[in-house]
């Protein structure tokens, strides 16, 4: 979908134009309606058309006119219209839902004034990037797909007054966009293309914006003692893989880099503690941490961020054969502590119990995020509006809060303690991965990745909630999110940039 930003004379045949709760047309809307006959007025008079927010009424003019096909889309009022950025990006997605569903393969948006008190420029840019984010499809591996089932928009023509003020606004939208579709692609890929040696290459093609990347395979790994990663990924023929990824923004003079690190299990059948059958396949997400590591540090990297951002992924597949760990395993980590391995489904804390150690202790950052598909019980705690996050450092987990609320990735904090610490104590090793006790099983998996970061100001955010849409949204279709990226390129943005 192609989107472009364009002077108010050039108007498509059809063409969206926003009205608000007073229905009065702007200037050039009120010059169609009158080369028209009044169709415009007429239409909204006769349907008893509100303009409530999003609302869309379509309206064809016979006047042989440029514009053919008229698109009102509401503003609201005062109290149920545009209040910030995040409504103008969903009233962006919520024109592409529609403009889609009419089929409509070329439009124009216009943009007159302002909206909810944003200037002209401010506003087309917000709106092309929800048009964007709900744009966006997985569709590479249909062969006979019907046409009525193919997106029908080829493109939208922002056009407004300001156009080179809104363009300039734009590209760092599409930026942060551009690393939310690799996130999702990479979640949606299936597990036969998507494994870890395929997963690592894909991210070496981040080397094209800037982003130094690093392969590190078993061998490398072992050497560095990372036990705990290497046992998830024993029962399969697929070598695990550790991605260590650099965006230089700033000075190296500029102080302790940023550091986000991701699961990376391209598939989890269980290993040993096998999953059960129904529903299976959709254990293929199971690495989504992981791609919203990759998607934000594509993001920063592609709107040339001034910051240094470290990415680590942790990358294996979780099988059973006949080399598989066990229950009651024993391994021992990177950071020397043993673990006993009590449940091979409970592996993702295993992968990043390596990966955490390993980038506090190489690159001294100056604080950790962790992403990861952990636990069952986050969903049953926040279903599948918000993610959980855990944190030994209260200013991280507040601007993360806040920074969510704001662009609508949104995070709820959860408590930590030593009554919880303690139910991963083991009797035979250092810690053990799953509490032998029933309850709080999120914050006990958070407390095992305590034990990983040292001193460094740490926070682990639970997506399995969030990593997928069963339904869409105003700015994402059905599938893969790409959850987080928006938070945490906003996060730097706001924050941590030099």
């Amino acid at each position: 979908m192609d989107i472009s930003f364009n002077a108010i004379s050039e108007l498509e045949k059809k063409t969206l134009f926003f009205i608000d709760e007073s229905l009065a047309l702007s200037s050039t809307l009120s010059s169609i309606d009158n080369q028209s006959g009044g169709a415009v007025t007429k239409a909204i008079e006769s349907s008893g058309y509100k303009a409530d927010l999003g609302k869309m009424l379509s309206v064809f003019s016979a006047s042989g006119g440029d514009v053919e096909q008229i698109i009102l889309c509401g503003l609201g009022d005062s109290e149920s219209g545009v209040k910030n950025e995040l409504d103008i990006q969903k009233l962006g997605g919520k024109i592409y839902s529609f403009l889609d569903g009419e089929r409509i393969s070329a439009v124009s948006v216009c943009v007159e004034g302002t909206i909810g008190g944003f200037a002209p420029d401010f506003v087309a840019a917000n709106i092309a990037y929800g048009i964007n984010l709900r744009g966006y499809r997985f569709d590479k591996y249909f062969t006979k797909q019907k046409e009525e089932d193919k997106p029908s928009l080829k493109s939208v023509s922002i056009v407004l007054d300001s156009v080179k003020e809104a363009k300039s606004k734009y590209k760092n939208y599409q930026s942060v966009a551009e690393g939310v579709f690799i996130a999702r692609d990479v979640i949606s890929e299936p597990p036969n293309v998507l494994y870890p040696e395929t997963y690592a290459e894909k991210c070496k093609e981040l080397k094209e914006l800037g982003v130094k990347v690093e392969v590190l395979g078993e061998k490398e790994m072992a050497k560095l003692g990372m036990g705990s990663l290497l046992s998830v990924g024993q029962g399969s023929e697929k070598e695990s893989k550790l991605v260590v990824m650099q965006w230089n923004g700033a000075a190296k003079n500029s102080g302790q880099p940023v550091a986000f690190v991701g699961k990376g299990v391209t598939f989890d059948t269980g290993g040993i503690s096998l999953k059960p059958g129904l529903n299976m396949h959709e254990m293929k997400y199971d690495m989504g941490g992981s791609a919203t590591v990759v998607g934000t540090i594509k993001a920063l990297a592609s709107r040339k961020a001034r910051v240094n951002a470290i990415g680590v992924i942790g990358c294996v597949e979780n099988m059973p054969g006949g080399g598989a760990s066990r229950p009651g395993d024993i391994v021992t980590s990177m950071s020397g502590q043993t673990i006993e391995n009590l449940n091979t489904d409970a592996e993702g804390r295993l992968v990043l119990a390596d990966a955490l150690w390993y980038t506090q202790d190489r690159f001294k950052p100056k604080f950790m995020i962790n992403l990861a598909t952990l636990t069952g019980a986050m969903v049953i705690a926040l279903g599948v509006h918000r993610a959980g996050i855990f944190s030994n450092n209260d200013e991280l987990a507040e601007r993360l809060y806040r920074v969510g609320e704001d662009i609508g990735d949104r995070v709820w904090r959860f408590p930590m303690g030593e009554e919880y610490n303690k139910q991963m104590d083991s009797k035979v090793a250092d810690i053990q991965n799953i509490s032998n006790m029933k309850g709080a099983g999120s914050i006990t998996a958070a407390q095992f990745l305590e034990r990983f970061v040292n001193d460094t100001p740490w926070c682990h955010i639970d997506i399995a909630g969030v990593c997928w849409a069963s339904t869409p949204d105003d700015l994402t279709p059905e599938g893969a999110r790409g959850w987080g990226v928006r938070l945490l390129d906003k996060l730097v943005a706001e924050h941590y940039e030099v």
